[in-house]
């Protein structure tokens, strides 16, 4: 069976929505501190590049706003009813002076009475209801002023009346007031619990024609009340905003509509059922209104209305209020307000909110709290990556090449397939993930793309790679927090994706030292204790070099301050600025076992701090090292081609060494 429904807008054809923009941002704000939930909030807030943001729309919401109030006010009718008077006034006078034949007492008295007319507009016009009209052009105008406020508090509660009614017969105003008879007489009924649907659809086969259009097409009591409430709501809300001069002269004015007060009687009772009905609407708010464009009282209600949907936006767009979604926000309501564009735009931040939580990308701990994923983490990791890669071959020179190894030979080791690989594909292993994808999905297909794995053929040495990193208060001060965990996520992608044989170990050490796991690291927020407890970190990266006595150990150090903590015996922390010597001696210590285990030291060096730089030089030529000086934004780089280089023969090239050995960048980097 087809299913049909309104076009929604959008481009039909457009692919559909891509995450890896979002999740590069998004992992960028974890790394910085923020939880994966406002990071994912915050770029919902700020866009993408071809996308406006929620800050955009709702910024677009607020212009709009302010535009409707400094460019209108609300004098509109009480101005058309001042030029209707002033012409039926003129044209009275105009019919008297040129009428010869009118008796000379009448025509004083009647000129006297024109005269003597209050200032007021409403008590003027209140005063000629029974003036007996000399000119025809003159009796049409006052005419036509008790015919547009009848359209006009109509207009107010019924949306589109002004036009509808325009040019009215008696018949036409005698429909209204039986139609608003019976509506009252319904919504009473609806108050009482006395009605039915039956009473429903009755009132609308009699008076259905004045609820169509502008003001929808009800389904039942409530939907119709609804619509009306919010409509009647506005129109108060408009008459809070006017002076008390304009809403006397309004209400005096009111009687006159049609001629008689029997509408305005009957829309006061109208006005009290929905009240009664619908307590929760805006019956007491207001604006300001500044501008010079005025607007009648439909026009105005119609925009009191249209700023209640904008500060429903505002408040939708906002996403400040518990279990915010941006599926809260009406598309419809935001087409109306600032066109097709902005709700297109909408619909795909909602749509990028749905892929960020159904996609894999963010999942929820067993404490409560959103996190991203391990295939989250996999995908960062490979942005990453490609960034890494970009700056070494532009450092080195080399070429982008899809091979495993120079020697072609086969190491055992797999990785899965990606665009542009020429290595031969691992049979078992991809009939293998066919197999275990179909026992999740038996209709799937019995190979995808996904399944295929290749096999490594480079030729390489196991090694066991201790990266510590800095966390002390010193990292975060300096703007190198958010540097460290890129580094630290990249060597973890690569050696998870390329070298899996290899066996990484994350060490944080600021007051104490520490081992994390990569989600750990990547979540870690800034810590603002002070101490560099580095006697620790190679306490933990001895270990974890004795772990793996048969892979070459890997020490690389990120740090950018001396040790000022070390571990006392009863493993306490002791603290000390400047570095007590017993803190550096522990310290050197254990980069002399590091060395006697055979570890390849780097160190990596940030700040211009002389007496940091003549520590870490020392230090490096005692373990027989290296020291690179990276910037901030060179330190990813810096970091995984100093690991690239150690894992190269040592006869072939130095220690360090980055080296065409390994097939360029391509090798590693999908």
């Amino acid at each position: 069976m087809s299913r049909y429904r309104r076009y929604d807008g959008g481009d039909p054809l457009a692919p559909p929505v891509d995450i890896a923009e979002a999740l590069d941002a998004i992992g960028e704000d974890v790394m910085a501190g923020y939880s994966p939930e406002r990071a994912m909030q915050e770029f919902l807030r700020r866009g993408g590049q071809d996308r406006d943001g929620l800050d955009d729309l709702a910024r677009r919401v607020a212009e709009r706003r302010r535009d409707i109030l400094q460019q209108h006010n609300l004098d509109g009718t009480l101005a058309q009813v001042r030029e209707l008077l002033e012409r039926a006034v003129l044209e009275e006078r105009k019919q008297l002076a040129r009428d010869a034949m009118m008796d000379d007492g009448d025509r004083a008295f009647r000129e006297m009475r024109l005269d003597n007319l209050p200032t007021s507009t409403a008590a003027a016009v209140t005063e000629l209801s029974d003036y007996d009209w000399q000119s025809p052009d003159a009796r049409q105008a006052y005419e036509e002023i008790k015919d547009l406020l009848g359209r006009e508090l109509l207009d107010q509660r019924f949306a589109g009346m002004k036009q509808a009614l325009e040019g009215a017969t008696d018949e036409d105003r005698a429909a209204i007031q039986e139609m608003l008879t019976d509506l009252n007489e319904l919504l009473e009924k609806h108050a009482a619990g006395e009605d039915t649907q039956q009473d429903f659809d009755d009132f609308m086969s009699k008076h259905g024609d004045f609820f169509t259009g502008p003001n929808g097409n009800p389904q039942n009591v409530d939907e119709l009340i609804d619509a009306m409430a919010q409509r009647s709501a506005a129109a108060q809300r408009m008459l809070n905003s006017m002076s008390a001069e304009q809403r006397e002269e309004l209400m005096q004015l009111s009687a006159q509509a049609f001629g008689s007060p029997q509408l305005t009687q009957q829309l006061a009772r109208l006005d009290g059922n929905l009240q009664a009905l619908r307590p929760g609407e805006d019956w007491n708010g207001s604006e300001r209104f500044q501008g010079d464009q005025g607007v009648g009282l439909g026009d105005g209600t119609g925009m009191l209305q249209d700023l209640a949907d904008l500060d429903a936006l505002s408040d939708q767009l906002s996403q400040s209020y518990g279990g915010a979604r941006l599926d809260d926000v009406d598309l419809d309501k935001l087409a109306r307000q600032l066109g097709d564009q902005a709700a297109v735009d909408a619909r795909r931040l909602q749509e990028l909110e749905r892929a960020l939580r159904k996609t894999g990308t963010m999942e929820r701990g067993f404490d409560g709290e959103l996190r991203l994923t391990p295939k989250a983490m996999r995908q960062l990791g490979k942005a990453l990556l490609r960034d890494v890669a970009q700056r070494l071959s532009g450092r080195q020179g080399q070429r982008d090449l899809r091979q495993a190894g120079a020697a072609g030979e086969l190491s055992g080791s797999t990785r899965q397939w990606v665009f542009g690989d020429t290595e031969p594909w691992d049979i078992p292993r991809t009939m293998l993930n066919g197999a275990l994808r179909r026992a999740g999905d038996p209709s799937g297909p019995r190979l995808s793309i996904e399944d295929v794995e290749v096999a490594e053929t480079e030729a390489r040495t196991q090694a066991a790679v201790a990266l510590c990193v800095d966390t002390s208060f010193s990292m975060a001060m300096d703007g190198r927090w958010v540097p460290m965990k890129r580094t630290a996520l990249a060597l973890h992608t690569l050696i998870g994706t390329r070298f899996r044989g290899d066996s990484l170990e994350l060490i944080g050490f600021g007051r104490h030292a520490e081992t994390m796991d990569i989600e750990q690291l990547t979540a870690l927020d800034a810590r603002w204790a002070k101490g560099t407890n580095l006697h620790h970190a190679l306490l933990l990266a001895n270990r974890h070099f004795r772990k793996h006595p048969n892979a070459q150990p890997v020490l690389l150090i990120v740090t950018d301050g001396e040790p000022t903590s070390h571990l006392e015996p009863d493993g306490e922390v002791f603290f000390s600025y400047p570095p007590h010597p017993m803190t550096i001696a522990l310290a050197v210590r254990e980069l002399d076992n590091a060395r006697r285990l055979g570890a390849q030291t780097t160190f990596f060096r940030l700040g211009d701090d002389p007496g940091l730089a003549r520590f870490i030089d020392s230090m490096a030529r005692r373990a027989e090292g290296t020291v690179i000086a990276p910037e901030s934004d060179d330190l990813g780089a810096a970091v995984v081609g100093s690991y690239l280089g150690s894992r190269a023969p040592q006869d072939r090239f130095g220690p360090g060494s980055y080296g065409d050995w390994f097939g360029g960048r391509g090798f590693w980097v999908g």
